[in-house]
Formats: C-alpha cells, sequence, structure tokens
C-alpha cells in the first residue's frame, strides 16, 4: 500500500495513473487496432499462412501498428520484465476468440535456453497457460524445442531468414493432433513455418496459428 502511493501504477500507452496489474486505460485500450476475426473464418493471416504452409485455421489478436500501443505492449512484454502482459493480451484474447472444435494441443514457439535464461522467461508461456485454463485446452512447453541460438528475426537479412531448416525439433511424438501454435508477432512466418512443419512431419497432424500481433 505505501509503495502503491508513492509509485502508483501508470498505463503504458497515456501514463496516466491507473488501477494495479491493469497496464493500459480504457481510451488507450480503445486506439489498439484489434482484428475480431473469427477462428474458422478465412482471413488476411490466414491467407499468408497458406502460401508456406498447409494450415486449418488462424486468429490474430491485432493488427501491427508502428507507431501504436500494441507495438509497446509486445516490446515491454519482451525486454522490459512485464511478463504479467502476457495475461492481459490473454485476456483481451478469451474477448475475442471463440472455437467451433478446439484444438486437441497448444504449443508456444520457444525460445533456446541461452535466450531465455538471458531474458528470463518465455514471454510467451504465461498467455498460453491462460488461454489453456480458459478453453480447457491442454498446453506442453517442452514438447518442441529450439535447435540453435540466433538473432531475433527482425534483425536478420532475407538470405538468413530463410534458413530456417532444421530450427526446431520435437522432444515427444506427435500423432493424430490439431496443433494450435501461439506466437506474439507474426511477420515473414518463417519461424512459424518451420515450427509447423516440424509437427506436419506425422502427416495425421494438422496445424492452426494464434498471435498476438499481425504484421502486415
Amino acid at each position: 500500500m505505501f509503495l502503491d502511493f508513492f509509485f502508483p501504477d501508470r498505463c503504458l500507452g497515456c501514463n496516466n495513473i491507473i488501477a494495479a496489474n491493469i497496464f493500459v486505460c480504457e481510451i488507450c485500450k480503445n486506439q489498439i487496432d484489434f482484428c475480431n476475426n473469427k477462428f474458422e473464418d478465412e482471413n488476411v493471416l490466414k491467407e499468408q499462412c497458406k502460401t508456406i504452409f498447409p494450415i486449418e485455421n488462424a486468429f490474430a489478436l491485432m493488427r501491427f501498428q508502428k507507431e501504436g500501443l500494441s507495438r509497446e505492449l509486445i516490446h515491454n512484454l519482451k525486454y522490459n520484465k512485464r511478463k504479467n502482459l502476457g495475461k492481459l493480451f490473454a485476456k483481451w484474447t478469451i474477448e475475442r476468440l471463440s472455437f467451433d472444435k478446439k484444438p486437441d494441443l497448444l504449443i508456444s514457439v520457444p525460445l533456446h535456453p541461452k535466450k531465455e535464461k538471458e531474458r528470463g522467461y518465455n514471454q510467451l508461456h504465461l498467455f498460453t497457460e491462460t488461454i489453456s485454463e480458459f478453453y480447457n485446452i491442454p498446453f506442453d512447453h517442452q514438447i518442441i524445442k529450439r535447435n540453435y541460438y540466433a538473432k531475433a528475426q527482425a534483425l536478420k537479412d532475407k538470405e538468413n531468414r530463410e534458413k530456417s531448416a532444421d530450427l526446431f525439433s520435437l522432444q515427444k511424438p506427435i500423432s493424430g493432433k490439431h496443433v494450435l501454435i501461439i506466437d506474439d508477432v507474426f511477420t515473414t512466418g518463417n519461424t512459424m513455418s518451420a515450427m509447423a512443419w516440424e509437427i506436419l512431419k506425422n502427416k495425421n497432424n494438422k496445424v492452426s496459428v494464434l498471435v498476438m500481433e499481425q504484421d502486415y
């Protein structure tokens, strides 16, 4: 209570004082470009994915805004130790996402162990776990691993981004599952594609995708 008085929580958009663990005031939230598309419908994200791997369904929470609040929030989630923003993104997702038929398994894109140690956490885990609990869909953070440490996709040149073979490997067999792959931002789709194809090596599997932000 003492610290709350002298160091109140502030909106990450306008810096006004807000209630604890809210992160964003309603005025700033209304400036975010939410996609509001249906998971099973045709949409831009699904069309993009179709060009690089077979996909069942796709859902993006927000559209990319170069100077927008969504980018600021994701930056804070990934790099400023604000991992509880994962719960906020999950809350916003739950408000907008429904399934005609639920996927069988949630898998978030893993970090390389060195990267996760540097960051202190995987920014997708709390988001995935919150989604899992609400929809009663199991998740597994150990089922797939990233095989080598690399720079962030946004910092790589095009040639290196295309070298995604063997980026991931399964640690447990998956067969006959509809897997929902979860990531923070969809840009080129190279990381998502590499992970999807690893799961689709078993022809009995299907994949869908869920991302916090779509950059197109």
